[in-house]
Parts: C-alpha cells; structure tokens; sequence
C-alpha cells in the first residue's frame, strides 16, 4: 500500500486538458466530409467498371463457348460430308438466337488429306474466329 497519494490524479489539471479538446470544429467536419464523398465517388465508378467488364466477359464466354461447341460438331462430321466440302462461306442453320455462325472450308497446302475450317460466330457485339484442320482417315 503507497502512502505518499501518487496514485491520486490531480483533477484540476486533468480538467483543463479535456476542457482543450471537446470535439471537432467545423472546418475539420467539412473537410472529412469531403474527402469521405470523394472516396465513395470512387468506389463507385469502379463498381460501374466492374460491372461493364463483368458484362462483357460473360458475352465473351458465351460466344466462345457456342463457337467451340459448333466447331465441334463439324469435327464430329465424315470427311466427305456437304458441310465440309472445300468452298463457303457455309451458315448455320438454326444458330441460336441473336447469334451467327459462319465457316469456310479449304485444301491445307501443308498437309494432304486435309481441310482448314474456319468460323466466325458473330454475336452481341463480339466476333469470334476459331480455325481447326480436319484429316480424312486412312
């Protein structure tokens, strides 16, 4: 146990000190307040941002995938089908709706036996070219 009171605060002085500083003054107020305001104006023009390019990265993975699945399917076609015949531009027929699919088919110089297909799907604003080559089995 201490006997000489250190322990006790003054109260006069600890008074004083809160007396100095009651709360903010308007100027502070006002100036955190704007630069608050600038700080959500900023979040939200990325939020717009992010938005757009989540928009347009969804147009662009729907594209590729009806692109690749259509390319597929002419993969899956015998060497000898019409649709794979050298010429085009061929289209397809039911492409699904808002959406456009077009190849063309030529002689490989580099290989023989073999035809280059190229698609274009075309659709919301985006365009998309796939080229695969397709060998006659032996």
């Amino acid at each position: 146990m201490r006997l000489d009171n250190a322990h006790i605060i003054d109260a006069k002085t600890s008074g004083k000190a809160l007396k100095k500083q009651d709360g903010f003054t308007l100027i502070e107020v006002l100036v955190a307040l704007t630069i608050f305001a600038v700080g959500l104006l900023a979040i939200a023009a990325m939020q717009t941002s992010a938005i757009r390019m989540n928009s347009t990265g969804n147009r662009i993975t729907e594209l590729s995938t009806l692109g690749i699945d259509r390319m597929e399917y002419l993969m899956s076609l015998p060497y000898t089908d019409p649709q794979l015949a050298v010429g085009g531009p061929y289209t397809d027929p039911k492409p699904p709706e808002g959406f456009t699919a077009n190849w063309t088919v030529v002689q490989d110089t580099l290989v023989t036996r073999a035809r280059r297909i190229t698609l274009t799907m075309n659709g919301r604003g985006k365009t998309l070219r796939i080229m695969s080559i397709r060998c006659q089995s032996m």
